[in-house]
């Protein structure tokens, strides 16, 4: 019996070492084959795999106010996921934790009632376990204190997360601190759908991507004892802070008084840019447009970079030309204006509140087109491509390029020397068959205030990084001179005159505190070809204050739909508000 159960023992294990033997030899034989025979295969693999290299997005740059105030930044979310199917899951303790869960959640997430969370929390419990969800979402875009604070809940606080199955996905969004407030010019991000990079689509954003970008780093694959891991090679550059010429407390003046002027006249659409007169420093810009759905104005479209038919406003850069070229020697000398002139045998051009003459110096007061007609074609009537050629020396027909994506230089055709030339500079003078930004009409306004000095509109004052920081110089157009210091004097007293002479267009706008001096305009839509006498642009630009200004601001009121219909009331409105609230 005795030897039975020897020779049995011994049988297993001759059974025990035979396995064995044959699972070492299985080993061996692969062992070989991997590092020998089959060796060049996974070393190929190996390298492939250690030689792939990985794109790390640079940090994109700060958009900032003249003072430092953050425009536009980055700032870390999180996406909080529960893993029910995490190894150690503790899914009793769960469900005892349920209701003070709950109560927590409601208590500082209320996006769900207790009951509403309750029911999510419970919902994945229903499924079987090899079913649950491993990344069950249960909050969205929350900040990191929060996810501290989540983290303090009941059943959420215990420390080893493969008990509790909770995680979180970090997801980088760029925020603007002041909500819409100069949005359109700061502009927005979006992700490019074939490099998975984000870019800058609108505004600054777009203008200078290149710059708030940065230089993407890389990442190599490193074998270490445990894994392969990315290893940094070449770090990412982040892309420069972009420190504008906007002051926050100017822009938010502007804004106000902008949407109050829209909001009581019910028009479609505004704009407003406040400009430093000294170095063309944009301190506010304001885009705003009428929702249809609520009938509230938010931040639209960048109308102020956009062409548009000018109107009146376009009379000062006219005259300007006028003094300068010696073309009105003496701005006393009066033109006969008459209720009508048919120039070229076109449609005879007239005026609002025609006289039988008036002095040069009071075509800008009354906003006489016939006079400011009479005036150029006197010189460049058998010639109106030279009038082209007098704007495009002046460097008005040039790309500013402030900063802001979608700039669009002047449209003024080089007219031929015919009569369908002649006729369209005849209208071209004062404000039609042109068109023109407003940003551009506000610049030769500034000129005019800035004694003569043509200053190149900005809306970016300095470049800012680790190693660099950097004042961007005043650039100046053509020749940095619009016109005379005489003639820019007898423009200032001209468009003072608009408010305060006795035939004003502007004299609504006089006010005790500050003096302001300025051009209305007013151009009708065109509609099918034709212009609707119906629809007006009604624009107002000028500076302040008159004797020594400062600032120079230009408004653009897109149809007006009650209660104000005029250029002084609307967009000279604006302009005056903006003046009296600043000082």
């Amino acid at each position: 019996m005795k030897k039975e159960n020897r020779t049995h023992i011994l049988l297993r294990y001759i059974l025990v070492i035979g396995f064995i033997l044959l699972f070492a030899g299985w080993i061996i034989c692969h062992s070989f084959d991997n590092t020998v025979m089959s060796a060049n295969k996974w070393n190929d693999k190996a390298m492939s795999e250690l030689s792939r290299v990985v794109e790390i997005s640079p940090e994109r740059g700060n958009i900032l106010s003249n003072n430092g105030q953050i425009l536009a930044t980055n700032l870390s979310f999180y996406h909080v996921r529960i893993d029910y199917r995490s190894e150690r899951f503790l899914e009793g303790r769960y469900i005892l934790a349920l209701d003070s869960l709950a109560d927590s959640l409601a208590l500082h997430f209320p996006v769900r009632t207790r009951e509403e969370w309750l029911t999510r929390l419970k919902k994945p419990l229903e499924k079987p376990k090899e079913k649950r969800s491993r990344a069950y979402k249960i909050l969205s875009n929350i900040s990191y204190s929060d996810w501290l604070l989540l983290r303090t809940f009941p059943f959420f606080n215990i420390k080893n997360p493969n008990k509790n199955g909770l995680t979180k996905e970090r997801v980088n969004r760029r925020v603007k601190p002041y909500g819409a407030m100069a949005s359109r010019s700061v502009g927005g991000v979006g992700i490019d759908s074939i490099t998975g990079e984000t870019h800058g689509i609108s505004g600054l954003e777009r203008a200078l991507d290149s710059l708030l970008y940065g230089k993407p780093g890389v990442a190599k694959k490193v074998p270490l004892t445990k894994d392969i891991v990315n290893w940094t090679d070449v770090p990412p550059v982040p892309g420069y802070d972009i420190h504008t010429t906007i002051d926050i407390d100017m822009q938010d003046i502007v804004e106000n008084e902008l949407n109050d002027v829209l909001t009581m006249c019910a028009a479609e659409w505004g704009v407003a840019v406040l400009m430093e007169v000294s170095t063309g420093n944009i301190k506010a810009i304001s885009n705003l447009e009428r929702n249809k759905a609520t009938g509230e104005y938010i931040e639209g479209m960048n109308r102020a970079v956009l062409g548009y038919e000018p109107g009146s406003v376009v009379k000062t850069l006219s005259m300007m030309i006028a003094l300068e070229d010696g073309i009105v020697k003496n701005v006393d000398d009066v033109i006969t204006t008459g209720h009508a002139f048919a120039y070229a045998g076109g449609r005879p051009i007239t005026d609002s509140h025609s006289t039988a003459s008036m002095p040069v110096k009071e075509v800008i007061e009354r906003s006489s087109n016939i006079g400011m007609a009479k005036i150029i074609t006197s010189r460049y009537g058998e010639n109106p491509g030279a009038f082209y050629t007098r704007l495009k020396e002046l460097g008005f027909l040039s790309p500013m390029n402030t900063g802001i994506a979608g700039e669009r230089p002047p449209r003024i055709d080089s007219v031929a020397s015919n009569r369908g030339g002649r006729i369209a500079l005849s209208r071209m003078c004062y404000g039609y068959t042109t068109e023109i930004p407003p940003l551009y009409t506000l610049s030769i306004y500034n000129a005019i205030a800035n004694d003569g000095v043509y200053v190149k509109p900005r809306l970016v004052d300095r470049l800012h990084s680790e190693t660099v920081d950097s004042v961007l110089p005043i650039a100046y157009m053509g020749t940095g001179k619009a016109c005379s210091p005489r003639t820019a004097r007898l423009m200032r007293e001209m468009l003072t005159q608009v408010v305060w002479g006795d035939h004003g267009t502007g004299k609504m706008l006089r006010n005790d505190r500050v003096r302001i001096a300025g051009k209305t305009g007013t151009c009708y839509m065109i509609e099918n070809g034709a212009y609707n006498t119906g629809k007006k642009r009604l624009a107002f630009c000028g500076f302040f204050p008159a004797d020594k200004p400062l600032y120079s601001c230009v408004v653009l009121t897109c149809r007006p739909t009650q209660n104000m219909f005029g250029a002084a009331s609307t967009s000279g409105t604006v302009l005056k508000n903006i003046a009296l609230k600043m000082y």
